[in-house]
């Protein structure tokens, strides 16, 4: 195969030539990376991915292809990837297809052939930027530079009502005793199977849905999902989840869902260096004593300092690696959330009791 040229240039003015992979032409987004081994198909189609340009650490992608049963969304909203070793045929017998054909589909151009090692340093030390990908710029560096100019910014940018269900729609069992009413902000699908598999009968509601609306299907508890973008520009779903908590109902955010709740009893967000992405995260539960091992995808954070001093809030679970707060619980009403993927997917399931919890919660009240 005659590989064509691409080209990887990031808004501090590095670049990088490889080779494209995926759909030719020109796309970016914000430049991530994240450490996992495997389970390239899931990050792909995490909707908290929308807009970024994902760099795996991981040398060999497209080894297994891809497999309908592990999608995290309907279709993948990524920026684009950043890998060392392409491979465009795969191995595993019950594959669907390549990830070449799977990334031409949905028109996602990356690159491929160059040293991802560096790549990932210099964002480690630079932090967080935006960056594009084109296989349309060869030797033009200015007029690239030109298309990456046009990309916004992640910090205040709201993307969830963007990549969020539009219409809502069921899922589990509807004879279920425990009804859910799960706000979609970018919601994995591993999230809904995890609740069913409890016996827990969901909604999913899109991300701009009133309380009237969802308490009109009268639900026994709240899920706040994870998903894309600033939480500090999502007004909207900051006082829905006020309108939630005065239900006094059971709620348990993820990720972004975290980071809503926070910003309803007034803690802060802030937007992290350069995030955390990966499926090794060492956690710490407070209330046990244990560790255990997350899937995290996140470039935002909640402000410790602003949780300690409230009053109604504990921290339950801190981040190993930075003491960055990583679960909190209300103790005047009956809400938790952490910042990371109890549901794995990919990852260990160190922390799927979390969903067990989450049941007690409603039971007990």
């Amino acid at each position: 195969m005659i590989k064509k040229k691409a080209t990887l240039l990031l808004a501090d003015g590095t670049v990088f030539h490889g080779s494209l992979i995926g759909n030719p032409g020109t796309n970016g987004g914000e430049i991530c990376f994240n450490t996992g081994m495997t389970g390239y198909q899931e990050i792909y189609t995490d909707p908290s991915y929308t807009g970024q340009v994902i760099v795996t650490t991981t040398s060999h992608i497209g080894n297994y292809g891809v497999h309908h049963e592990e999608v995290e969304s309907d279709h993948p909203t990524i920026g684009g990837i950043v890998v060392n070793s392409f491979s465009e045929t795969y191995s595993r017998l019950d594959g669907d297809g390549s990830l070449q054909d799977y990334l031409v589909k949905y028109k996602i151009t990356g690159i491929a052939d160059i040293d991802t090692r560096k790549l990932v340093r210099h964002i480690r030390s630079q932090g967080a930027m935006n960056a594009i990908i084109s296989s349309e710029y060869e030797g033009d560096l200015e007029g690239l530079k030109a298309e990456l100019d046009k990309l916004p910014d992640m910090n205040g940018l709201e993307l969830s009502s963007k990549v969020c269900t539009q219409e809502p729609y069921f899922f589990g069992d509807e004879n279920s005793p425990i009804r859910v009413a799960c706000l979609d902000f970018g919601i994995k699908k591993n999230i809904l199977r995890n609740l069913a598999a409890r016996g827990v009968y969901c909604k999913v509601f899109p991300a701009k849905t009133s309380l009237a609306e969802m308490e009109a299907w009268a639900p026994n508890a709240y899920f706040l999902s994870n998903g894309p973008g600033d939480p500090a520009a999502m007004d909207y779903a900051v006082d829905t989840v006020k309108e939630i908590l005065e239900t006094d109902k059971p709620v348990f955010g993820i990720c972004l869902g975290h980071q809503l709740l926070a910003e309803a009893v007034g803690i802060s967000t802030f937007k992290m260096h350069h995030g955390h992405r990966g499926i090794n995260h060492p956690i710490k539960n407070l209330v046990t004593g244990k560790s255990e091992i997350t899937s995290q995808n996140h470039g935002f954070n909640i402000v410790r300092e602003d949780t300690e001093k409230h009053p109604d809030v504990e921290i339950t679970h801190v981040h190993l690696n930075d003491n960055t707060v990583a679960g909190i619980k209300l103790t005047n009403k009956p809400a938790f959330s952490v910042q990371y993927h109890p549901e794995s997917s990919p990852g260990p399931h160190d922390s799927r009791y979390l969903f067990d919890d989450f049941i007690d919660l409603i039971n007990k009240n």
